[in-house]
């Protein structure tokens, strides 16, 4: 039976095929096939091998329901790690050439950054292994949970797949629930016998302060060293924009394009203000003095010194045809001459001061180098956007004073290169002081990074391993949901409005408990989803309707990730100018986690549960303020309309309440956070272990009650309904699929510890090694 085909109860005659065999609610089992409802041709080429299962349910009116339940893997199970990959090969590669730039140091210094190239050299052949044999797979698109331990697939997230199940009522619109099923982000292959990430990575802070000591380094706070990676990726955005920018503008000044200088002018100044002000920290400008001290030659004394300059920050202009006003402003000589600008002497010393520094000086080291060097960026930039103006006020001029029968005559009599000629060397001299000063500063910022490689020994770079590879899961779960998300929310302007002006939220539900390795599991998944915060997420215009066009395209660095998904032409024109313009789309990602199972019970009783409880009340926060957010920018009209009477700001006082509420396997919060989430047009995620046994009854629990809340499901087949899913549904083809035996793995043990709507139907588990 096709969907909408039903009026008014008239699928009495629908039954199974096989009495006693199947569920007699399930009328229709499909494999390998697609409803172009679901996942029609737009999202073939990234949704692989669907299951289809089709129920009819009897509602409080006794009219009968159809329910389609359709499960598929994802092809960014494997193409959004093996990016995420070559992007970490490409980030490392680059950080050893930048330790072999910085030049000349002393034997120790040397000698460090010899030890630290060669674990970078370490990493990258591991990665390229990896790389190498996932390019050799083939073969169903998921990671089965027996292979969670493998290691060339440690960066594949464990059994992912999307679910969508579709709703078909007499007389009413069809209505659709997804969510995304995949096992905890968490490093298995390395194992959790000292813990997750999140207490590796204090422990790690606490050893990187000893470690400092031991090795002559100074230490650097992750916000410290966060700042430093800043630092440089801006450098390499900026800095060849700089150049291309200025290498424009004289193109328009040869074709003497009055418009296009000035609106070049414009985008170079943004971007020169941008560049200065990224280097305008006391990070820099220390780092240079510690680098200067690692050269050879230097010696560490107490110095008489004059005390330092009091050099204020250039004010960049706000508009070209603004200078900056500053008492030693660079002075351009002859504007009009294009001069390039002359450098002032530093004022004679105003007397002697003593000052003993633990950092060791190079007795010819000029401290207040680097301010002179810095600001001279913006003393360019104001010579370059004077010689504009005065250049386009000279035109003006000379267009007013020239009859308009001579006006041709007298354009044409100009000769093209002149203005070209004369901004040459000032542009000439922009690009030499944007090069040293972003020389100085890339050296400078290395440096940090060399320091705390040099202090990571010999955790930090295990860590670092072990973060890639939960976040290729985590990432690779959020790729699919958004995408899966955006295509189904083409057609609704509010969902692409809210996208637009704030974002969309991803509710992670997990299962885990918080005892013995799930403990583990747990830290990694809470890093991995935290992480999350740092990917933004683009809509293009794919070339071509080829499935390899309509992949999703990550790119960036560790700090910032950006990914690009590709929309076919017709789609593409459909959604709002500010979504074609590519503006970068924020996810905001919360984590919620409930343990229901037999080692959850040991915990509550006998063990510790903080982590749980500041995970929730934590992540509340961030589910209130992005709500809070909402509010403010996007009319309530926006969001989609259930039935369900309580409203949202209700809803979070109560789950509020209940992330502090002292309660023993409180899975009200699940319930509540996923509602709210649905709520709010957000992207659901559930997982486990695994994503097999615990989510399958999570996922049919949750699609049970949306049946019964909002499409009125008769409570007396509730139970029932609930059973058949379990019983012959998806999820146990997900089973199978993963271990070859449609029984899930639990034992009697754990079923009395689990929560009742939690536990499965008799005859479908038992123990099973997976």
């Amino acid at each position: 039976m096709k969907m909408g085909e039903i009026e008014d109860g008239e699928a009495d005659h629908i039954t199974a095929d096989i009495q006693g065999q199947k569920c007699a609610l399930v009328c229709e089992s499909l494999h390998g096939t697609t409803n172009d409802k679901d996942y029609g041709p737009r999202m073939s080429a990234l949704f692989k091998n669907p299951v289809c299962k089709v129920y009819r349910f009897q509602t409080v009116d006794s009219k009968w329901m159809l329910v389609r339940e359709q499960m598929a893997e994802s092809t960014l199970s494997f193409t959004i790690p093996k990016q995420l990959i070559t992007l970490h090969i490409q980030e490392d590669s680059r950080r050893i050439q930048e330790l072999k730039d910085l030049g000349e140091l002393s034997p120790h210094w040397d000698n460090l950054r010899r030890e630290v190239i060669t674990r970078y050299d370490q990493v990258i052949r591991s990665y390229q292994e990896n790389l190498e044999e996932l390019d050799k797979l083939t073969g169903p698109s998921f990671k089965p949970s027996c292979s969670k331990a493998q290691k060339y697939l440690e960066f594949i997230p464990i059994n992912l797949h999307t679910q969508r199940m579709r709703v078909t009522c007499p007389r009413k619109t069809d209505a659709f629930y997804d969510i995304i099923t995949v096992g905890a982000p968490a490093a298995h292959f390395q194992g959790f016998k000292s813990g997750g990430l999140q207490r590796l990575l204090g422990r790690y802070e606490n050893e990187k302060k000893s470690y400092s000591t031991a090795y002559q380094c100074i230490y650097y706070s992750p916000e410290q060293t966060a700042r430093a990676r800043d630092v440089l990726g801006t450098l390499s955005e900026l800095q060849p924009l700089i150049g291309s920018l200025a290498d424009r503008l004289l193109q328009a000044a040869q074709q003497r394009c009055a418009h296009a200088l000035r609106d070049t002018l414009k985008s170079l100044a943004e971007k020169t203000e941008q560049f200065v002000h990224a280097l305008k920290d006391e990070l820099v400008k220390s780092a240079l003095l510690a680098l200067h001290a690692a050269r050879p030659g230097y010696v560490s004394k107490t110095q008489t010194q004059t005390p330092p300059l009091q050099t204020r920050a250039p004010q960049m202009p706000s508009h070209p045809g603004q200078t900056v006003t500053e008492p030693d402003a660079v002075v351009c000589n002859n504007v009009a001459g294009a001069q390039t600008p002359t450098k002032e002497e530093p004022p004679p010393p105003a007397g002697p001061l003593e000052r003993q520094d633990s950092i060791p000086h190079h007795k010819e080291y000029d401290e207040e180098e680097w301010d002179r060097v810095w600001a001279n960026v913006a003393k360019s930039l104001n010579c370059v956007i004077a010689l504009v103006d005065k250049l386009q006020e000279q035109d003006n001029n000379n267009q007013e004073s020239t009859p308009d029968q001579a006006l041709a005559d007298v354009i044409t009599s100009h000769n093209p290169s002149e203005w070209r000629e004369q901004l040459s060397p000032l542009v000439a001299s922009l690009k030499e002081c944007v090069t040293e000063v972003g020389d100085r500063a890339q050296k400078s910022m290395t440096f940090v990074l060399l320091q705390e490689a040099v202090c990571s020994i010999p955790q930090g770079l295990f860590l670092q391993q072990r973060r890639d590879v939960v976040f290729s899961q985590a990432l690779s779960a959020l790729a699919c949901g958004f995408v899966m998300r955006l295509y189904a929310g083409l057609e609704d302007k509010g969902f692409l409005q809210q996208l637009h002006l704030v974002g969309l939220v991803a509710q992670f539900e997990s299962l885990l408990s918080t005892y013995s390795e799930e403990i583990g599991m747990l830290e990694d998944m809470e890093t991995g989803i935290s992480d999350l915060h740092r990917v933004t997420f683009r809509i293009t215009e794919a070339k071509s309707d080829d499935p390899a066009d309509l992949q999703p395209v990550v790119s960036g660095r560790r700090d910032h990730y950006t990914v690009e998904v590709p929309l076919p032409q017709q789609s593409f024109q459909m959604i709002p100018p500010e979504l074609r313009e590519g503006k970068p789309l924020q996810v905001y990602p919360v984590l919620f986690n409930v343990g229901i199972n037999e080692q959850q019970t040991i915990a509550e009783r006998f063990g510790d549960i903080s982590l749980q409880e500041r995970i929730n009340q934590r992540n509340f926060e961030i589910l209130d303020g992005y709500f809070k957010t909402l509010s403010d920018k996007v009319p309530s009209e926006c969001l989609p309309c259930f039935q369900t009477q309580m409203d949202v700001k209700e809803l979070l006082e109560t789950l509020g309440q209940n992330v502090v509420t002292k309660k023993r396997k409180n899975v009200e919060i699940l319930w509540l956070a996923g509602t709210i989430c649905r709520r709010l047009n957000g992207i659901r995620f559930t997982s486990c272990k695994s994503a097999k046994d615990r989510t399958s009854m999570s996922v049919t629990l949750e699609q049970c009650a949306l049946l019964r809340d909002e499409h009125q499901l008769n409570k007396d087949y509730f139970i029932r309904a609930l059973d058949c899913m379990r019983r012959e549904g998806c999820r146990i083809e997900n089973v199978q699929k993963n271990i070859k035996c449609r029984k899930y793995a639990f034992n009697i043990l754990q079923l009395m510890a689990f929560p009742k709507c939690y536990r499965p139907p008799e005859g479908t588990y038992g123990k099973v090694d997976s």
